[in-house]
């Protein structure tokens, strides 16, 4: 399995790197970083560089996309040769994803109208305005399409493909591999569990 995660400036590190370990620790599956050329690219930190080994021409048909979000996805979304690339590749696609506002990159591209799809939940509603249909979920699957919520959100995504694609066994192996056993000390995750008045300092963290 070939495993192509588009690079932009500004995105957010996790929503690449979670979905890249999983599927990286996987038997049989290559995971490679792309970009219009190969070359390093920066997060929305601006502090984390990773690099694109591969062209999207250089990788015109792989069989899962995974497409990251961040900041930066405001400029992706009138990124052409991205949005090309994927609309061409999509058509060859065992799945096409997305984490994070990565969905809005789905949408640019016409990947998403009239489909079921979720992103970070302060901006999940906008993607209404895009052709979608916004669902408050982890994990969205609708076809070929899957879709994943804020950041982390990204991990359990993978797992979930991998586990389609083999079987749980090796989804679970990997799940055990990268000690993915998340207990965080807080119950803050979700706006519906956090406490009152975090929305607002969260919001800001990311603006």
């Amino acid at each position: 399995m070939r495993v192509a995660i588009p690079l932009y400036p500004r995105f957010t590190a996790l929503d690449a790197v979670g979905p890249y370990t999983v599927l990286a620790f996987a038997p049989g599956w290559t995971v490679t970083f792309v970009a219009a050329e190969p070359g390093p690219v920066t997060d929305d930190q601006g502090t984390l560089t990773l690099t694109a080994t591969a062209s999207y021409a250089d990788l015109p048909r792989p069989d899962v996309i995974v497409v990251p979000g961040g900041p930066g996805t405001m400029e992706a979304v009138s990124d052409e040769a991205l949005l090309q690339w994927l609309r061409q590749a999509h058509e060859h696609t065992r799945w096409t994803t997305s984490v994070c506002s990565g969905s809005f990159v789905l949408a640019a591209a016409g990947l998403l109208k009239g489909l079921k799809a979720t992103s970070h939940w302060a901006i999940l509603d906008m993607l209404r305005e895009h052709g979608a249909e916004p669902v408050s979920e982890r994990v969205v699957t609708q076809g070929k399409v899957v879709t994943a919520a804020g950041v982390s959100a990204g991990i359990d995504m993978a797992l979930t493909l991998l586990g389609q694609a083999t079987d749980a066994t090796t989804a679970q192996a990997v799940q055990l591999a990268i000690e993915y056993d998340p207990r965080p000390p807080f119950d803050a995750g979700s706006p519906r569990t956090a406490p009152e008045g975090l929305t607002e300092l969260a919001l800001k963290l990311i603006s």
